[in-house]
């Protein structure tokens, strides 16, 4: 019987330690946080979190053309089709994009977007424009024009392609590999 009513109280004590160190820190956290975090406060962080999650876009398809340099065939010209998973607005002239072929890491920045018409997509004319250090992007699907009237894609429907050349240095041979991540100034990268 003794040893039942002191294993009793041990548990008891352990209980009741967990209880108080339970109380603590409970009291701990709800008084740090109600001084200065407000509804108001929850509201945003809510908003921006759901922001960050939501800014994603999707990467559809991938193309390179190789090219002829020195006797050897080499990518230079790269289109990424892109579309957003979700209706949103992501503007263009804050999108930046990461090359990195494991010993030299490029930042590309927006030029300029137009429309693929009856052009095949490596010889559009806006691949004169673009010279290694941008990128543009060519609209398969814009209903409302809102990427080459305001650099904006703000449809889930919106399907581009996103194009660039690869500088002498970054041109891929067969078997080479190229990490190309999308940094859009909110929101999920993708690569």
């Amino acid at each position: 019987m003794s040893t039942w009513r002191s294993t009793g109280i041990t548990t008891l004590i352990i209980l009741i330690t967990f209880l108080l160190i339970a109380i603590t820190v409970t009291s701990v956290i709800t008084e740090g946080t109600t001084d200065t975090t407000t509804e108001y406060n929850y509201e945003e962080i809510t908003k921006e979190v759901i922001k960050e999650i939501t800014s994603y876009l999707q990467i559809k398809d991938q193309k390179g053309k190789y090219t002829n340099t020195n006797g050897e065939q080499k990518i230079e010209k790269i289109a990424i089709m892109i579309s957003p998973l979700v209706s949103q607005n992501i503007d263009l002239t804050q999108l930046t994009i990461q090359l990195d072929n494991g010993q030299i890491i490029r930042v590309l920045k927006y030029y300029q977007s137009s429309k693929l018409s009856q052009q095949s997509l490596f010889e559009h004319k806006l691949w004169n424009s673009i010279n290694g250090t941008n990128y543009a992007l060519l609209t398969i699907c814009d209903i409302d024009n809102s990427i080459t009237n305001y650099n904006l894609i703000n449809e889930n429907s919106d399907n581009a392609y996103l194009i660039f050349k690869l500088s002498s240095d970054m041109m891929m041979s067969k078997y080479d590999k190229l990490l190309v991540t999308l940094f859009p100034s909110s929101g999920i990268t993708k690569t």
